[in-house]
C-alpha cells in the first residue's frame, strides 16, 4: 500500500525531538471548535423565545454587575454604542482564549478540558443568574461547551503528546479524517447560527410587528406648520423613528409578540389586574406629543427626541387596580427584568401612558414593541420601561429601580436644556442663522437667548409651541464676520426660571450648563 493510503496507526512512532515536543496544532482549530460550540448554543436558543445567546446573556450579567462609576464612564465614552463595545469585547476575549485552546489541548489535555468546562459553567451561571434568569437558561452555554470540547477532542488527537507533529497527524488517512472532522465542525458552526435564525422567526417580534395595525384612537390634529422652522440642519420637530435615540441596559431587544404579551399590575393595590394585548387594544386609545430625554445626555447631546405616541392612559388603568394610600412609587418591569420607578405623583393629569404606537406606527421593536411606558416630564431611566411586563405599586423605601443603586437619583424631573444645531463648525461670512431646540419637561419653553463671543444675550425667535411637554425650535439671524467665534445658548422655562450656567455631568440627575459651539467663518 502506498504512503497516501496507509493508515496512520501503522506509521512508526519516532522518538520525541525538541522540535516535535514544541510542535502545536494550528491555532485556527481552537477557533473552529469554539465557533461550532457557539453555533450549537445559538441553535438551542431557537427552541424557546426567551432563551438568549450566551454572549448576550453574559453581556447582560456584566451590565448588571458593573460598578456605577464604570457604567457612567462607559455611557460618557461610548454613548449609545456602549453595549456594542461590550459585545465585541466579549467576542475578543473568546477569540483570544480560542486561539490557545488547540495548543493547550495538545500539551496539557486536562487543563484544556477544565478550561472549556469552566468557561461553559460560568457562562451558564451568568445566563441563569441574570435579572430575568431561569434554570433553563443554562442550556445554551452548557451544550455549546460540550460541543466545543468534543470538537477539540476529535481534531487534536492525544497521540500528539507522544511525539507526533502536526505534519504526522495530517498525513494520509489521518489527513482525510481530519478534513472531514474539520468540515463537520464548520457545518455545525454555520448551520447552528443559520438554523437558529430560521427557528427564531417563529418568535420574531419584527415579523409580528409587520402584521400589526394600530387601533383607532382619539387622534390629535396634525401639528401646525409653525412648530417646524424648516431650517436645513435643524432637528425636525418630530424625530423619525429610525433616528430616535436608543439607550438600553440589555444586549439586544427581547422577542415579544402581541399574542405572548401579558401585563400584570400588582403590589400595593386593592386588586391585582392581568391583561393581554387584546385587552389593551379594547381600551380607549389616545395620542400625545412628548419629548423624552435620557439622563445620560451631555450638554448639547442628541439623546433626546420628540414623537407622537399612542396608547392608553396609565392613570385610568391604575385607578381600576386601586392604589393604596401609602404607595408612593410606580415600578415598571420589562420582560428582560429591567426596572424603573417613578413617583405616583405623576398621576396628576399629565398624559402618562402605556404606549403601543410611535409617530403613527406600531412601536419599533427596539423602542419596546409591543408596549412600553411613556411618562412626560421625567427622565427615561426611571420611567420609560420598554417591553413592559409588570407594573408594581410600592414605596421608594422598599424598592430601587435598576439605575438607582448605580449612583443615579431616584427622582429625576427633566431639566431645562437647549442645544445649537446650526451652523456647523465652518461657514461663509455673511448672512447666517443660529438655530436649535430647547426643552424643559412639562414646564414648556418661554424664551431662548444666544450669546456671541461673550457679548450680550440676544433673544431668539421661537417656533410655535405645540405642547408644554415638547421641545421648541428657535432661530437667531446673524451677520457672521470672518474669524473664529464662540456661540452659546440658554433657555428659560414656562415658570420663568432660566437654565443654570453651572456645569455638571449627567450623573446623578442630568447634565447642566450652557451649550457652546466654536465656529470658524471664512
Amino acid at each position: 500500500m502506498n504512503d497516501t493510503t496507509e493508515d496512520s496507526a501503522a506509521l512508526p512512532v519516532p522518538a520525541p525531538t525538541t522540535q516535535q515536543a514544541t510542535d502545536r496544532p494550528a491555532k485556527w482549530i481552537g477557533l473552529l471548535a469554539s465557533a461550532a460550540g457557539l453555533g450549537i448554543a445559538e441553535l438551542v436558543t431557537g427552541f424557546d423565545r426567551l432563551l438568549r445567546s450566551p454572549v448576550l446573556a453574559v453581556g447582560d450579567w456584566i451590565i448588571d454587575h458593573t460598578p456605577g462609576w464604570l457604567e457612567r464612564f462607559a455611557i460618557r465614552t461610548f454613548g449609545g454604542n456602549d453595549k456594542l463595545v461590550l459585545k465585541w469585547g466579549i467576542f475578543l476575549v473568546l477569540i483570544a482564549l480560542s486561539l490557545r485552546l488547540a495548543g493547550l489541548m495538545a500539551a496539557r489535555r486536562n487543563v484544556a478540558r477544565a478550561t472549556v468546562i469552566g468557561v461553559s459553567i460560568v457562562g451558564a451561571l451568568m445566563a441563569s443568574g441574570g435579572r430575568a434568569g431561569r434554570v433553563v437558561d443554562v442550556l445554551p452555554a452548557l451544550i455549546g461547551g460540550v460541543v466545543t470540547l468534543l470538537v477539540l477532542e476529535k481534531l487534536v488527537p492525544a497521540r500528539l503528546k507522544a511525539g507526533y507533529s502536526s505534519e504526522h497527524v495530517t498525513q494520509a488517512a489521518d489527513r482525510r479524517q481530519f478534513m472531514i472532522l474539520a468540515g463537520g465542525a464548520g457545518v455545525l458552526a454555520v448551520g447552528g447560527f443559520g438554523l437558529s435564525k430560521a427557528l427564531r422567526t417563529r418568535y420574531s417580534a419584527a415579523l409580528d410587528r409587520a402584521k400589526a395595525v394600530l387601533p383607532k384612537s382619539k387622534s390629535l390634529p396634525p401639528a401646525p406648520a409653525g412648530v417646524d422652522l424648516g431650517i436645513e440642519g435643524l432637528s425636525p420637530f418630530f424625530t423619525p423613528n429610525k433616528n430616535f435615540y436608543l439607550i438600553d441596559a440589555s444586549q439586544g431587544a427581547p422577542n415579544v409578540s402581541r399574542a405572548a404579551w401579558r401585563l400584570r399590575i400588582h403590589g400595593m393595590v386593592d386588586k391585582e389586574i392581568n391583561i393581554n394585548f387584546d385587552d389593551l387594544l379594547a381600551r380607549p386609545q389616545f395620542e400625545t406629543d412628548v419629548t423624552i430625554s435620557c439622563v445620560s445626555n451631555e450638554v448639547g447631546g442628541d439623546l433626546v427626541g420628540t414623537a407622537r405616541w399612542q396608547g392608553i392612559r396609565l392613570d385610568d388603568l391604575l385607578s381600576e387596580a386601586g392604589i393604596k394610600p401609602e404607595a408612593d412609587q410606580i415600578v415598571g418591569r420589562s420582560v428582560d427584568g429591567w426596572t424603573g420607578g417613578f413617583p405616583t405623583a405623576v398621576l396628576d393629569g399629565r398624559d402618562a401612558m402605556i404606549a403601543i404606537g410611535m409617530n403613527g406606527e406600531p412601536l419599533p421593536v427596539s423602542h419596546g414593541y409591543p408596549a412600553r411606558l411613556i411618562v412626560p416630564g421625567i427622565y427615561g431611566y426611571v420611567s420609560a420601561t420598554k417591553w413592559l411586563s409588570e407594573i408594581e405599586l410600592t414605596t421608594f423605601d422598599k424598592f430601587q429601580g435598576f439605575w438607582v443603586p448605580r449612583g443615579w437619583a431616584a427622582k429625576a424631573p427633566i431639566k431645562t436644556s437647549s442645544r445649537i444645531d446650526v451652523p456647523g463648525r465652518n461657514l461663509k461670512a455673511g448672512s447666517a442663522k443660529i438655530a436649535g431646540v430647547a426643552w424643559a419637561g412639562l414646564r414648556a419653553i418661554s424664551k431662548v437667548e444666544v450669546q456671541i463671543d461673550g457679548g450680550p444675550w440676544q433673544e431668539a425667535k421661537l417656533a410655535e409651541e405645540l405642547a408644554k411637554s415638547t421641545w421648541r425650535q428657535w432661530v437667531l439671524d446673524w451677520d457672521a464676520p470672518k474669524g473664529n467665534h464662540v456661540l452659546a445658548v440658554r433657555a428659560t422655562d414656562g415658570t420663568g426660571e432660566t437654565q443654570t450656567a453651572k456645569e455638571s455631568p449627567p450623573d446623578p440627575d442630568g447634565a447642566t450648563g450652557y451649550h457652546m459651539k466654536q465656529v470658524t467663518v471664512s
